[in-house]
């Protein structure tokens, strides 16, 4: 966190926002990827007091949304105040699209299509999140990730997705890791952008999905004219669960 903390001062950031992982249910090598929040509260609190001059530390959370967890992802949120949440399909019906195995035996095309289609589900089981993350995630792990994908080419799925966030009152984070991961765009593509702004859609906050402190507010310097150019004329920065919209 301090690593972090520095090369935020260094950039020239006043904000940063921390969102560690909770992922109910979810288990790789063993472990659950569970962040232990008392601790993770525990250490925040100590750099706010000794960062106090020099940065605004926010506590925000990325909750990965499975219906069958509305429950916890409910008390989660309710028994910590959080400045922030995020709520992700980081699993498909119980896969994860970070895994070949995932694809394996089924066509490109139907997976994206299922992974799209996991948004309204997980909505209407559980929507106590401020924006929904990355929202085509799933073109960071694919055979071909984006040589073949387009928003034409999934648009019932993504528009349904995006109706129902904007029928739940959930925004949409702009996720500028599709740059480091190659991508040549951000997540979400910047048509799904420009379509979530078509339907009515304000609140977009921007990442960087910063896992290490060379990734921090990655490729920010795109992010104005990318938005301007998409429609919209702010983005949003929340502090205890409360939008502030921002001029660009």
């Amino acid at each position: 966190m301090a690593a972090m903390i520095e090369e935020g001062i260094r950039l020239g950031l006043t904000s940063m926002c921390f969102t560690e992982h909770v992922d109910y249910g979810y288990v790789a090598d063993g472990l659950e990827f569970v962040t232990d929040l008392s601790a993770y509260k525990a250490e925040l609190e100590r750099y706010r007091a000794l960062y106090s001059d020099s940065m605004e530390l926010l506590f925000g959370i990325e909750l990965g949304l499975t219906p069958s967890l509305a429950e916890m992802l409910s008390a989660c949120v309710k028994n910590w105040k959080f400045d922030f949440v995020i709520g992700s399909s980081h699993t498909v019906h119980g896969a994860d699209p970070y895994y070949p195995s995932f694809y394996e035996g089924r066509r490109e095309e139907d997976c994206y299509r299922e992974y799209f289609q996991t948004v309204r589900e997980n909505l209407e089981a559980f929507s106590d999140i401020d924006v929904y993350g990355h929202l085509d995630y799933v073109v960071r792990y694919g055979p071909s990730r984006n040589a073949f994908y387009s928003y034409e080419t999934y648009r019932d799925e993504i528009d349904d997705a995006l109706e129902a966030l904007i029928d739940h009152g959930v925004g949409l984070e702009l996720n500028t890791a599709g740059y480091k991961y190659g991508l040549g765009a951000p997540n979400p593509h910047p048509d799904i952008l420009r379509r979530y702004r078509q339907l009515g859609g304000e609140i977009v906050t921007v990442g960087s999905d910063g896992h290490a402190p060379e990734h921090l507010a990655y490729d920010f310097h795109r992010v104005r004219d990318l938005l301007l150019s998409c429609g919209f004329r702010y983005y949003t920065v929340f502090r205890n669960r409360k939008p502030e919209f921002i001029k660009l």
